[in-house]
């Protein structure tokens, strides 16, 4: 049985900043694009039989840096929609919102292009993509390019729990690998946040 490779996209300006950054399209910084590159050494060695990657450019330049040149895009992976929360940092959302937290509180609306998306709608994606991704396992590793928040809901739906159970798993920082496997049949974190 293969690994599941989540791989979080590079460094971008508000990666760094720590503003959320669900839909707008934002560019790697010139360490992000380091950091992808220096995923293609850790990827070289596995038998992917599949890699697919969110639409967004800072995941598929990661993928193209990684040397990952197959990934197919998946709308399912797509970050977390944050609506009117939308390049914000946490810190100014608690300036209107004392003691919010993204995985009790959720968003708000936004605008058009950001309505936002309530936590179980962001776990019904990752469940679509767990649905297609477990398959392919039996013939070797995944590999999915993807954000910050997602990478956890994916993780802890692959585990079998319940979506706010990200908030038990850390950020994974820009340009990690975490790995998803079984043992004794059973779904585990083989690693987590690995540069």
């Amino acid at each position: 049985m293969g690994e599941l490779i989540v791989i979080r996209h590079g460094q971008t300006e508000w990666s760094l900043s720590g503003q959320h950054a669900g839909r707008t399209d934002v560019a790697l910084t010139a360490a992000g694009e380091a950091a992808a590159s220096a995923l293609a050494p850790r990827l070289a060695h596995r038998r992917l039989v599949a890699v697919f990657t969110s639409p967004l450019s800072r995941a598929m330049r990661t993928a193209e840096l990684a040397g990952l040149t197959s990934a197919k895009p998946d709308p399912d992976l797509l970050e977390w929609d944050y609506g009117g929360y939308e390049g914000l940092t946490a810190e100014q959302i608690r300036e209107s919102r004392p003691g919010w937290d993204l995985w009790r509180d959720g968003v708000i609306p936004g605008d058009a292009d950001h309505p936002g998306e309530e936590l179980s709608q962001v776990a019904a994606r990752t469940d679509a993509v767990l649905d297609r991704v477990r398959p392919l396992l039996s013939d070797g590793d995944v590999a999915v390019v993807a954000h910050g928040h997602l990478a956890r809901i994916l993780s802890v739906r692959w585990l079998g729990l319940d979506a706010a159970s990200s908030r038990l798993l850390g950020h994974p920082h820009p340009g990690t690998l975490s790995f998803l496997a079984t043992e004794d049949g059973q779904p585990i974190i083989s690693a987590w946040n690995v540069p």
